[in-house]
């Protein structure tokens, strides 16, 4: 009888970590995609949020920290994956490595790793500005909500940005992705309020998911209430739907 030692299997944590680490060092090397990431929302919230008054029980500065929040989160996740999966799958690098040892899911949870990154960053910059600049004032509680809400909220939009990398050219990739997030933040209400907008359009943001995560942000912030969990829902189901394409068309 053999008494030779079984074999076990190394931990993969390892190997997820190190992808996370190499994909956010690679991310803060391109200038060109961290400072419009950050700068983008901080200066948004600037030149509108900060300069709007309060009109009654409309606080518009808490208002549009929720909302440019959001769409500030929305941009890393969009184009961490649109552009960025899309140069790399025409280049051979997603091939690469799938016949590479590394597992397969390793890549997709750094690269969501990333965003959340970007998301708490974002997050974090904002409410410095709010606080100091905006005299935005929310019970530690509500602070903690709105963070959990932007930074859980970008994972249906890396699923988003997985189908457009997933889809289209490495030239035009950026475009696409242009092309969905600008109109998507206006149409749902995140660079101005949604009951300013006709009728037409803010039955028609209910189709869209920022709309869902805007209004999340603005509940969490104390601005509006909200039916949490049909947000929720719907958020849940675009994820599902944009990943299920994205893995048929990878």
């Amino acid at each position: 009888m053999s008494n030779a030692p079984a074999l076990t299997a190394p931990p993969l944590w390892p190997i997820y970590w190190a992808e996370f680490v190499a994909e956010l060092k690679k991310t803060f090397r391109q200038p060109g995609f961290v400072i419009p990431s950050l700068c983008f929302p901080l200066g948004f919230y600037a030149l509108f949020g900060l300069l709007m008054p309060h009109r009654g029980s409309f606080d518009g500065t808490t208002w549009f920290f929720a909302t440019y929040g959001t769409f500030g989160v929305i941009g890393p996740a969009l184009f961490g994956f649109g552009a960025a999966l899309a140069s790399e799958r025409e280049a051979g690098w997603l091939d690469l490595k799938r016949v590479s040892p590394l597992p397969t899911g390793a890549l997709l949870l750094a690269r969501i790793g990333m965003s959340l990154v970007f998301a708490v960053i974002i997050f974090l910059l904002l409410s410095t500005l709010a606080f100091v600049a905006g005299g935005v004032r929310l019970p530690p509680s509500a602070w903690m909500l709105l963070g959990l809400v932007l930074v859980l909220g970008t994972l249906p939009f890396c699923a988003l940005g997985l189908l457009i990398g997933s889809l289209a050219r490495a030239r035009s990739a950026a475009g696409w992705v242009n092309l969905i997030y600008l109109p998507m933040g206006a149409l749902s209400g995140l660079w101005f309020p949604l009951f300013l907008m006709p009728t037409v359009l803010q039955k028609l943001a209910y189709a869209l998911p920022a709309y869902h995560l805007g209004q999340l942000s603005l509940a969490a912030s104390g601005q509006i209430e909200v039916v949490v969990w049909r947000h929720v829902a719907m958020l849940l189901l675009f994820t599902l739907v944009f990943a299920s394409l994205a893995a048929r068309a990878l």
